[in-house]
């Protein structure tokens, strides 16, 4: 298949020329050398050259090895995010679930914890008929100490918990007889839950809201009525039905209906 170098076509390249006598010897080896140059085949050469090449197809092999280690780090770190991924959606499931349970039921409804600095409401004694009338009015439900306890940790799991303490508030304004505490007193309500950068902003209009301002002027016992009222009459209206549906509510008149069954039984 393959044929020797035509003699014509190395006769046909001219030999170099020596430039000088020194150079004689030197010329005459590299024109000897040249010479049998003919005699090599170019099936020889294409044998060498395919053992060259032999030689660098085996390098391939260490970028083949490196590419497959760096794969499986890859992998390695995919899994782990992966891992790291699901560990974080159980943690905020169960957290949801932690809080969704506690905002909206109790497992004892003896004691009601309204706030962290006062002190614990307790209903050891609450009757079941005391929680049917929760239902014939909202003022029966405030005016009794267990229902506005309920009442209260209902609006915090709605997060409204500002309405109820903004009308307490003002309930404890109305009982104020020190004039000096009362200016003091109208000053806090006021920045605390009217203001329009209030940290605990109830939901007024801009004329409630500026009526309030002026009675400040000259604090009296009346100057929070206007905004007092609306804040009641939004309460009534809205949060109390969604309390009366609520699962707080129902556990409540739940337990009490329990807690008679039982002191009949040993009665």
């Amino acid at each position: 298949m393959y044929q020797e170098t035509p003699d014509s076509f190395i006769q046909s390249i001219p030999a170099p020329l020596p430039t000088s006598d020194c150079k004689k010897s030197h010329f005459r080896a590299s024109f000897t050398l040249f010479a049998s140059a003919r005699k090599l085949s170019l099936s020889q050469f294409h044998t060498d050259s395919l053992s060259d090449c032999r030689i660098h197809k085996e390098k391939p092999v260490e970028k083949r090895t490196s590419t497959t280690q760096i794969i499986e780090v890859q992998k390695t770190l995919l899994d782990a995010l992966l891992e790291q991924s699901k560990f974080r959606s159980r943690a905020m499931k169960t957290r949801l679930g932690c809080l969704s349970q506690k905002s909206d039921s109790y497992s004892d409804f003896s004691t009601f914890l309204p706030n962290k600095l006062e002190k614990p409401i307790r209903c050891m004694k609450l009757s079941t008929e005391e929680v049917v009338q929760w239902t014939e009015s909202f003022s029966i439900l405030l005016a009794n100490k267990c229902g506005l306890a309920a009442f209260r940790a209902f609006l915090r799991s709605e997060y409204s918990e500002e309405n109820i303490e903004f009308w307490l508030a003002c309930e404890d304004y109305k009982k104020t007889k020190s004039p000096t505490k009362l200016a003091s007193k109208a000053k806090k309500i006021y920045s605390e839950f009217i203001d329009v950068q209030a940290s605990k902003e109830v939901n007024l209009d801009f004329q409630t809201r500026e009526l309030t301002r002026k009675g400040l002027l000259e604090p009296a016992h009346t100057c929070f009525n206007d905004a007092q009222k609306r804040i009641y009459s939004l309460m009534e209206r809205d949060s109390y039905p969604r309390f009366l549906r609520s699962k707080i509510y129902l556990d409540v008149l739940n337990q009490t209906q329990s807690n008679s069954q039982t002191q009949r039984r040993f009665s």
